[in-house]
């Protein structure tokens, strides 16, 4: 693995803090799925973390009601705590364990509360911006990978011991 210098206008997500720091995203994001827009927010936050595409949270006010269902899925991250998942759901398609929430996050994470973040992945477009999004590789985490940054990315086969 070597670190991709970033030029003018660029991010190295090896710059990025660990724990990771939670910050306003300056740019608008949106999502859609089965043909609809089920997220739209100039309000969404952005995770930072070491060697990952940030991950965009958007609050539940910004997204679409009647969407999102709640499901049994939790995982635990080391910095956040417990998260749970929702299914997403248009009219016939569902998207299972397309987006999750920190109900009660761990201490510095309270900013989380209220907001659902989406794994690209799992819709049919994320946009940051104008621009469309491209997913973290793997299916473990939830990066959106946008023009200006730089990687290497963790997610890919053979990264997940960095």
């Amino acid at each position: 693995m070597r670190r991709v210098a970033p030029g003018p206008g660029q991010e190295s997500v090896w710059d990025y803090p660990r724990p990771p720091k939670v910050e306003p995203s300056q740019r608008s994001v949106r999502l859609e799925y089965a043909g609809r827009e089920v997220a739209a927010s100039d309000r969404a936050l952005r995770v930072l973390e070491t060697s990952h595409p940030p991950v965009y949270y958007v609050p539940l006010l910004d997204i679409a009601p009647h969407v999102l269902e709640p499901n049994t899925t939790r995982t635990y991250c080391e910095y956040k705590g417990w998260a749970s998942y929702y299914d997403l759901v248009v009219g016939q398609r569902r998207s299972s364990d397309a987006a999750w929430t920190y109900l009660e996050p761990s201490p510095g994470y309270e900013n989380l509360v209220g907001t659902v973040a989406f794994y690209p992945s799992r819709v049919d477009a994320a946009f940051v911006g104008t621009e469309v999004v491209d997913a973290q590789p793997g299916d473990f985490y939830g990066g959106w990978i946008t023009g200006e940054l730089v990687g290497p990315f963790k997610g890919a086969p053979g990264t997940r011991g960095w």
